[in-house]
């Protein structure tokens, strides 16, 4: 008769490498961040000598683009997407009632984004038309400059809304 107790120990081992290896899968493959891999983050975005954020128009596309900011300590967020009818959407990343939760951010799921504090499902074709409410910081048409090739959201408007992202956390 075999002795289970030395069983159960000789599987322990083996039970935490497969826990710690399914854990280390998660973590590196994305799974276990906040940055799903169907949206694309654009760690250098062009930033005129102003200090004003450019968004190159060739690179927005029906997924949401984020292009990072920092303004003094406080990293922020614009989120950028060409909606159904061609025209493309800015709003920061940040909801309008949750942003002061550190988790009022957005992600994209199929044509909507959602809020990661309360869920609230926002479609992609109402960013920037839709203001108040759980919905996306709308950057409006007087907020930005636009041309042909870009998008310029000046650097004294996005200095002035720094306190939506002042506990903003989305490692």
């Amino acid at each position: 008769m075999k002795n289970k107790k030395k069983d159960s120990k000789k599987s322990f081992p083996i039970f935490v490498v497969v826990v710690v290896l399914m854990g280390a899968w998660y973590f590196f493959s994305g799974l276990g961040t906040d940055k799903p891999a169907d949206i694309s983050y654009n760690a250098e975005v062009p930033v005129t000598t102003e200090g004003d954020l450019v968004i190159n128009k060739s690179e927005v596309s029906d997924k949401v683009s984020f292009y990072g900011y920092k303004d003094g300590d406080t990293y922020m967020e614009v989120m950028a997407v060409k909606a159904t009818d061609g025209t493309i959407r800015t709003a920061l990343n940040t909801c309008q009632v949750c942003y002061d939760s550190g988790r009022g951010y957005y992600v994209q799921e199929g044509d909507t984004v959602v809020c990661q504090n309360c869920g609230n499902v926002f479609k992609i074709d109402d960013i920037q038309k839709i203001k108040g409410g759980c919905n996306p910081v709308p950057i409006m048409e007087d907020e930005k400059t636009e041309d042909a090739e870009s998008i310029t959201i000046a650097q004294s408007y996005l200095s002035e809304n720094t306190m939506f992202f002042s506990n903003w956390s989305k490692e």
